[in-house]
């Protein structure tokens, strides 16, 4: 990942702007801690904090055209650089970064080029000839891009929050799939796929056709010139994207620079279900295995940390970004830039165990559509900005354009989860990669029930919040929430707490209004928690909350409220 900042129609131009600009820049620096760049052309300002994955030695940004009349500061990968060169032959490179495409693009496509890119992007272009620009985001966001307007009538553009909140007067989060254009004024969709519409698809389900995809997304995303792995919890996703880049990794370019031994990395309190799990995957795929640990008492000392990077107070959000925050810390140390991670797949396949309640298959289908619309605003912001807080890029197979597409076309009756037919959640995941003759996984993996990562890095960790939560945030403090907070109220304790951390750093209207709200359960969206009555006593977006469906659930009609579990102690789960 890298760190981009780009200003539009700054009345002041000054040295002092220029300073400014890269001291505001330097706010990104740790998404990109191997070079700085910055160009300004009149009252405009592009700079780049660069992150070298792909050519390190002369990919520095931003880049440009021939004649550089067009220039462009990206954050991202564009997995299909090379097949796009082929279509720009008339056109002279000046790098090996697989960013450059872009520049040329523009100049042969107009505005109407970004859906030809396969990758993971937020860019920012402006034209020179004639002071426009534009700005554009991936198709589902795995890679974050804010936009914001300052007082003197400037447009800015930043991947994260803190780079323009001091400077602008209002700014929102660019939304996924869409460009901004200078000219138009105005923000479009570029991306249109079939799925976004929400009409019930009706395509078979064939393994086969859904196995290859996948196959083919990890493989893209093995392009790199600096040593890798992959993020394994020991769960369903984590653990096929584990087998295949392990299967297809000795036939690949990468192999002849890093080796044919694929490198795993997983985090958890000592003894969790995800440690266990995870050390087993690797043992039978012989990946060279990295386990850290953590306790509840360094989670908690990271948290203030944790919200600045990620810039969210999301209760599940903060739950899981905080592992996944310190991991990229250990994983930084040994020199690993890139990693492969399984978001994604429980919103395509509605694995999140509330599904089992879906009524149908159209209200099941409409809720994975939901969820994949969503995802820029939690598990792609936590990927991301958990990872690159310490200069380490995630990359997200699952949320591939082709694979996404064959995925969202099978007739939802197949995901559905039918116990009667010996069906669990995310079956047609599990049986297309159950291969007896060849198999990718021992089968009680490949059927493991999920858990969200907050859960399987050991139950305590979210006790032991919430019981930290509940020292810090008093009844008082809950009860008036809604006349300090009258937007997104915290409802509980936990989430109070967070609130006042993410405040204290980020204390606009604007900055608030970028995280969303609403009742969860089991990480649902509003709208399912109508599924069961229950739920709407045992709001927590925990997965132990769908009562009923996970093994060590919540005991139903227990007011949750933990006691002193910072030592590991776990009274109420099932089966404890």
């Amino acid at each position: 990942m890298c760190g981009i900042l780009a200003v539009f129609g700054c009345i002041d131009n000054s040295q002092a702007k220029r300073s400014r600009i890269i001291e505001l820049s330097r706010r990104l620096r740790h998404r990109g801690p191997d070079w700085s760049g910055l160009h300004c052309h009149e009252d405009c300002y592009l700079a780049h904090q660069r992150l070298a994955i792909v050519d390190p030695t002369s990919g520095d940004q931003p880049l440009y055209n021939e004649d550089k009349t067009i220039i462009v500061t990206v954050n991202g990968e564009i997995y299909n650089h090379k097949a796009l060169r082929e279509k720009l032959k008339s056109h002279q490179f000046h790098t090996g970064s697989d960013c450059e495409v872009i520049a040329h693009l523009y100049e042969e496509y107009g505005e109407n080029f970004v859906d030809m890119l396969d990758g993971m992007f937020s860019f920012v272009l402006l034209d020179t000839r004639d002071k426009s620009f534009i700005a554009a985001r991936d198709a589902i966001g795995i890679t974050p891009l804010y936009m914001g307007w300052g007082l003197d009538g400037s447009i800015w553009f930043a991947s994260e929050m803190k780079a323009l909140s001091d400077d602008c007067e209002r700014f929102m989060s660019l939304l996924p799939g869409h460009i901004y254009s200078s000219k138009q004024g105005a923000l479009r969709r570029w991306y249109n796929p079939p799925w976004f519409s929400e009409q019930i698809p009706s395509a078979p389900y064939d393994p086969v056709t859904l196995r290859q995809a996948f196959e083919k997304a990890v493989l893209k995303r093995l392009m790199t010139d600096v040593p890798f792995g992959v993020l394994l919890s020991g769960g369903l996703d984590s653990s096929l994207v584990a087998a295949v880049a392990s299967r297809h990794l000795a036939g690949s370019e990468v192999a002849c620079q890093w080796g044919s031994q694929l490198h795993t990395f997983c985090i958890g309190l000592k003894g969790s279900p995800d440690l266990k799990a995870a050390k087993e995957v690797a043992d039978y795929l012989g990946t060279r295995h990295h386990e850290f640990y953590f306790t509840v008492q360094e989670g908690i000392d990271a948290l203030e940390e944790v919200i600045y990077h990620i810039e969210t107070y999301d209760v599940t959000t903060v739950r899981a970004s905080t592992p996944m925050f310190l991991m990229s810390r250990k994983i930084k140390s040994l020199g690993v830039k890139m990693v492969l991670s399984g978001e994604g797949s429980d919103e395509i396949f509605g694995g999140y165990l509330y599904f089992h309640k879906a009524p149908n298959k159209e209200e099941f289908h409409q809720e994975t559509c939901r969820k994949i619309k969503a995802l820029h605003l939690y598990d792609c912001l936590r990927a991301n900005k958990s990872t690159s807080a310490w200069g380490v890029e995630a990359r997200v197979p699952f949320l591939d354009k082709e694979f996404i597409n064959v995925a969202m076309s099978i007739d939802p009756e197949w995901k559905m989860i039918r116990p009667d037919l010996g069906r669990i959640e995310k079956w047609v995941l599990r049986n297309a990669f159950d291969d007896d003759q060849d198999p990718y996984l021992p089968k009680h993996i490949l059927y493991r029930q999920k858990e969200q990562f907050s859960d399987g890095v050991g139950y305590s960790w979210i006790d032991g919040l919430k019981d930290h939560a509940n020292k810090q945030v008093t009844d008082a403090m809950l009860m008036n929430a809604s006349f300090v907070y009258p937007e997104n109220t915290p409802t509980t304790k936990e989430a109070y707490y967070y609130r006042t951390i993410f405040e204290k750093f980020f204390p606009k209207n604007a900055a608030r209004s970028t995280v969303p709200g609403g009742p969860s359960v089991a990480c649902s969206t509003a709208k399912a928690v109508e599924w069961d009555a229950a739920w709407s006593n045992n709001l927590d977006p925990s997965g132990r909350a769908a009562l009923g469906v996970h093994v060590a659930a919540y005991e139903e009609a227990v007011d949750v409220e933990p006691a002193n579990l910072m030592n590991g102690a776990h009274p109420m789960q099932k089966g404890f």
